[in-house]
């Protein structure tokens, strides 16, 4: 079986090193208690150097929320794969606030050289794929999905691709309160995101890859994503900025 995963982004919020540690010192406790699921949380830039000094990485991952694919040079405001290996186990690639909603404008082919660039530094990535709702509307999702799938992963072996974690991130449901059913998602994970990866990759890697869903998640809707079997776990936005995130880990740890 694989393993749930549920991990809370903090986007730009908590960036501050007390109110960062006041918060994780919280949720550390409760957290370390649930040993069946992979708990993560990725901070801002500015605190994660603050909070692996006060978590256990071996009891909740640390995940940055973007990289740069150089190692050095004249990139300013980024962040390279050697400045965040020492601190984070996990680093976001590819989210939709960084490849359209907040202009940053991330190509595929980017994505691509994040995602070989946090593998080459121990990095486990979450991809993000998904699509906005013209492209819903309009039933474009499983051909743009599949297309962001096979662009992320071109070239990676299925060792590699089995370290990867992947998240559906419908675009038109991230922070509206417009959650996906847990029906479709299921749907859209099983068939476009396992099936190109195993029409691409090979059965087995789709098999091995963790899926997670994302898009107003909370504890209301927890259970019934993680009740199904293509849904691995999930990429929390605000509720990971809340108490309520504690509960969140422990519902998914009921279907582990």
């Amino acid at each position: 079986m694989r393993k749930p995963i549920i991990a809370g982004n903090w986007k730009m919020n908590l960036g501050r090193v007390e109110e960062a540690l006041e918060f994780v010192r919280q949720i550390r406790s409760p957290l370390y208690e649930v040993e069946n699921v992979d708990r993560v949380i990725c901070p801002p830039f500015t605190v994660l150097a603050a909070l692996a000094e006060v978590i256990q990485a071996n009891k909740i991952g640390l995940g940055a929320q973007n990289i740069h694919w150089e190692e050095s040079g004249a990139h300013t405001g980024d962040i390279s794969g050697p400045m965040i290996a020492a601190l984070c186990q996990y680093v976001i690639i590819g989210h939709s606030e960084r490849r359209a909603i907040g202009g940053a404008g991330e190509s595929d082919e980017a994505i691509h050289k994040k995602v070989q660039a946090a593998l080459n530094h121990g990095l486990t990535p979450i991809i993000c794929v998904g699509e906005n709702l013209t492209q819903k509307e309009a039933g474009e999702t499983q051909a743009f999905v599949s297309g962001q799938v096979r662009a992320a992963l071109t070239g990676l072996d299925q060792d590699q691709i089995s370290t990867c974690v992947l998240a559906y991130e419908p675009i038109w449901a991230i922070g509206t309160g417009q959650a996906a059913t847990a029906v479709d998602a299921n749907s859209i994970i099983g068939l476009t995101i396992r099936g190109t990866i195993a029409e691409t990759f090979g059965e087995s890697a789709a098999q091995q890859v963790r899926v997670q869903y994302g898009g107003s998640v909370n504890v209301g809707n927890i259970a019934e994503y993680m009740s199904m079997p293509e849904i691995d776990g999930a990429l929390v936005g605000g509720a990971s900025l809340k108490p309520e995130f504690v509960e969140l880990v422990k519902q998914a740890s009921l279907t582990s």
